[in-house]
């Protein structure tokens, strides 16, 4: 029997493989953020309880390279970081169960660009159920994901809430596609080709759920043949996504093209066992007033939300984000 006869057995094994692996990774993970966080508690009683100076901790530091030469991660900075890292989730019965699925590295980058807990707490589990690397948890600090989140709910038609009750927790009022490098006058076949060319990255933009089924996807109504700009499922949600692309600023009939593309994927498309189909208007610009009116009336499951083709200015909204916080704080001492 020739060799491709044997490629599904083949696969079967390599998977085998992989999954032992990540098993073993994640053993060692765990076993070392366990390490990191009791030298990092006990640095920090020795510290809290005057027993030990900052100069101590760089004696361990030289000791510890002396005695075990070749040991790599702890230098005075890291012990140091071990200690930040116990102070800042030790009493979170919430957060602290979470620390050993990530690395150690991930941890670093929370530690030293979050400034509340509830940031870290987001960042933990984003990372986690996003199943982030590091350069991708990165991209999401300086695209402000958090503070995002929190100044800006998706807006949605009432449709989305009453038949997708998680749906607001999925998508985003804006999605970041600088990966593109698309020009300033770009038409939507740059847009839409260059989603599709950098579908992987697009993909991590949209959510770990999302899975892509098609470009283009012909839809036929009665004698006549239309394209959707792109399809996809979300696993969670168990529903098919149409995504529209528009270059210019959102205007409210786009939603009835949405809509229509809508009926015809539950008509046509949709299995038994799936949910009704849900619309994502994807623009260049909105106008969030205009935005509500047009969704407020709107019987299908609809979103609309922007594209920008450059990070956020991140100061500006953490700027936003305290002064969000502050006044929060105001009304609740009213």
């Amino acid at each position: 029997m020739s060799v491709p006869a044997f490629q599904d057995a083949f696969a079967e094994v390599e998977q085998l493989i992989a999954a032992a692996r990540r098993r073993a990774y994640q053993s060692v993970n765990t076993t070392l953020i366990e390490l990191y966080w009791r030298i990092g508690e006990y640095i920090s009683r020795k510290l809290a309880s005057a027993e030990w100076g900052d100069g101590v901790v760089s004696q361990l530091a030289d000791h510890i390279a002396r005695s075990q030469p070749g040991l790599r991660g702890f230098t005075r900075r890291n012990l140091f970081r071990m200690r930040q890292f116990h102070e800042a989730y030790q009493g979170d019965e919430i957060v602290s169960p979470l620390v050993t699925q990530l690395p150690w590295t991930h941890h670093l980058i929370i530690l030293s660009q979050s400034r509340r807990p509830e940031e870290r707490e987001f960042y933990i589990r984003a990372a986690i159920t996003e199943n982030w690397g590091k350069r991708e948890l990165e991209r999401q600090f300086k695209a402000a994901l958090f503070e995002r989140t929190v100044l800006h709910a998706p807006k949605v038609s009432p449709a989305v809430t009453q038949m997708h009750k998680a749906a607001q927790s999925v998508f985003r009022d804006a999605y970041f596609v600088e990966f593109l490098a698309l020009p300033a006058d770009h038409a939507e076949a740059d847009l839409h080709l260059g989603l599709v060319r950098e579908l992987r990255n697009f993909l991590i933009e949209l959510g770990r759920d999302f899975c892509f089924v098609g470009s283009q996807y012909p839809l036929q109504v009665g004698g006549r043949d239309f394209a959707l700009d792109l399809l996809f499922f979300h696993r969670a949600l168990n529903a098919l996504v149409a995504i529209e692309l528009k270059v210019g600023r959102f205007e409210p009939e786009y939603l009835g093209k949405l809509s229509f593309y809508l009926e015809a994927l539950d008509r046509e498309g949709r299995k038994p066992h799936e949910n009704p189909a849900i619309g994502l208007l994807l623009c260049a610009s909105k106008d969030d007033e205009v935005v509500e009116y047009a969704l407020s009336r709107t019987l299908s499951p609809a979103l609309v939300a922007q594209y920008q083709t450059q990070l956020p200015d991140k100061e500006m909204l953490r700027a936003k984000l305290a002064e969000f916080y502050r006044l929060s704080m105001v009304g609740e001492d009213g």
